[in-house]
């Protein structure tokens, strides 16, 4: 599968943005803080999506980006789509040319990746950016406070303690 950095870090970007709009516009620095995401990888990131009408920059001072669309008409896929990331898990990227094979015949297992790259992409289809905001939100509420990740090298040495 070829879902690299890029599409995942465009998706945890404009998760952020849309989970951080209501306070007005958004600015790449106070994503790439909370993110630890490089500012000049998130303007390349930004710049596509713009292209594609998912966002919108608003220039000046106390400018930034804001949601093009509500949250809720933004399918993942077009996310991952704006930042030219692919979601073929096939080794020809399902060009006939570049078949696994070099000479347009298809690998022994070929249909069977293609199958799964059609399974992803229907489950990054279903799940909407308003969907992501919601779970998140409602995880947070859970907790009582900002999600956190536990550190496994804590949790090992605990299991480790008590053993």
């Amino acid at each position: 599968m070829r879902l690299t950095t890029k599409g995942r870090y465009a998706v945890t970007a404009m998760l952020d943005l849309a989970l951080h709009q209501q306070d007005g516009v958004v600015t790449v620095a106070d994503i790439s803080h909370r993110q630890q995401i490089s500012v000049a990888y998130l303007e390349q990131l930004f710049g596509r999506i713009r292209r594609v009408g998912l966002i919108e920059s608003v220039r000046g001072p106390g400018g930034g980006y804001r949601l093009a669309l509500p949250d809720s008409q933004i399918p993942l896929t077009r996310i991952v789509e704006a930042v030219n990331e692919s979601i073929s898990t096939t080794q020809c990227g399902g060009e006939p040319q570049n078949c696994c094979k070099g000479d347009g015949q298809q690998c022994l297992t070929h249909d069977l990746w293609e199958e799964m790259g059609d399974l992803i992409a229907g489950f990054l289809g279903s799940i909407t950016l308003g969907d992501l905001v919601s779970r998140h939100m409602k995880k947070e509420s859970v907790q009582g406070a900002p999600v956190r990740m536990q550190n496994r090298h804590t949790l090992r040495t605990a299991t480790h303690d008590t053993a």
